[in-house]
């Protein structure tokens, strides 16, 4: 049994800092989480206050290495294993392969390779999660960089000829909550254990709130594609105050959202800010041009757009976000948490860290160390 002592874990804001200490044992587990006594130490190898976690989870990335994830065909699996191979080494644990609007067939085969490649899964490998369906039940005026021609209105019938055989392939959808049918096919999603994702959405706050009480859990890439937060009309973000517990994904490059905004979000919503990458297929590859559906993406300082300039995603590592939102709100460990524990929470992991962390390879966490004056960074452990 080997001991570590004196680190911290990315415990909820709020709740008094402890110092922790744990035991791995002779397979390589973590065997014990004790705390600290105040004033006190243990033995063990001495952390000087660093934060362990579990790696990241991402629940919003839309391809990488130049595979665009809706437009997936059998012969790229190898590619897309070596992705998922990436994505381990960036810290990375688990993703929701996220599918924008697209057409049925193009989606439907999508699936099918993601299903093979979970089939595919070891350990040291990123885990494919269901998919995240961005779409096609979108707000025509909110689309973004959606293709128009693929959007739909909302229905059963509609949901069935995209997911039909695929049902536990889902985890999330993202959808116009306002749109009409939407309702219909929310209370589907949430009867089958779907999270439904606010976004892409014209839903002012009376309209969001109705669909938080609907069951509707997370917001979309909060503020993009989406009414902002205004002192006349508060919109979807405005609508969570009084409302049941919503995730807000956000994407920490200081493009989607400033980082003032992303500071109160954490301020207002500590336990719901998830942090998402919405990285998209030149995650992996340099800087440039690249095709995207029928059109061609430009990739610069981690942020792709399209030809006219419409922000369409990232380049960026999830965990690039975290030490970007720990410099704007200096607050560590909510940084930590809020991609390596909350979006587990999304997905319905309620467990308390302490308990998520127990029995897991210890070479599977996360060290997170900050020098005075330096980023936040981070190495696997082991």
């Amino acid at each position: 049994m080997q001991w570590h002592t004196n680190l911290r874990l990315p415990e909820p804001i709020g709740v008094p800092e402890r110092r922790w200490r744990l035991a791995v044992d002779d397979d390589g587990r973590i065997a014990a989480l004790e705390p600290l006594e105040v004033g006190t130490s243990a033995r063990g190898l001495n952390w000087q206050g660093d934060w362990l976690s579990p790696a990241g989870v991402d629940l919003q990335i839309n391809g990488g290495l130049g595979l665009p994830f809706p437009e997936l065909q059998s012969e790229q699996l190898p590619r897309l294993l070596e992705l998922l191979d990436l994505l381990w080494r960036d810290g990375v644990e688990a993703i929701a392969p996220t599918l924008v609007t697209c057409g049925v067939e193009p989606l439907r085969q999508s699936l099918a390779v993601l299903a093979e490649a979970r089939r595919q899964h070891h350990p040291g490998r990123c885990l494919l999660l269901g998919a995240h369906l961005e779409g096609p039940f979108l707000a025509p005026e909110k689309r973004g960089a959606h293709p128009s021609e693929h959007l739909c209105a909302p229905s059963l019938a509609e949901l069935e000829r995209r997911i039909s055989g695929f049902e536990d392939d889902i985890a999330l959808v993202t959808l116009a909550p306002e749109l009409p049918g939407a309702e219909e096919v929310i209370a589907a999603l949430r009867q089958r254990g779907v999270v439904v994702s606010l976004g892409h959405s014209a839903a002012d706050e009376r309209a969001a709130r109705l669909a938080y009480q609907q069951g509707v859990g997370m917001i979309t890439h909060c503020f993009n594609a989406m009414a902002g937060l205004h002192h006349r009309a508060p919109g979807p973000v405005g609508a969570l105050l009084g409302s049941p517990p919503v995730a807000l994904g956000v994407i920490a490059d200081g493009i989607h959202i400033a980082p003032a905004m992303a500071a109160l979000l954490q301020r207002l919503f500590p336990e719901q800010l998830v942090l998402v990458s919405d990285a998209l297929a030149p995650y992996g590859l340099p800087p440039g041009t690249y095709p995207w559906d029928e059109r061609s993406i430009a990739v610069a300082d981690g942020t792709c757009r399209l030809e006219d300039g419409t922000l369409a995603g990232t380049t960026l590592t999830l965990l690039d976000g975290v030490v970007r939102l720990a410099s704007w709100t200096g607050a560590v460990g909510a940084a930590i948490r809020s991609a390596t524990v909350l979006p587990r929470q999304v997905l319905g992991d309620q467990r308390l860290l302490t308990q998520q962390l127990l029995g897991v390879k210890f070479q599977h966490t996360l060290r997170w160390h900050q020098s005075p004056g330096a980023p936040l960074a981070w190495q696997r452990n082991g």
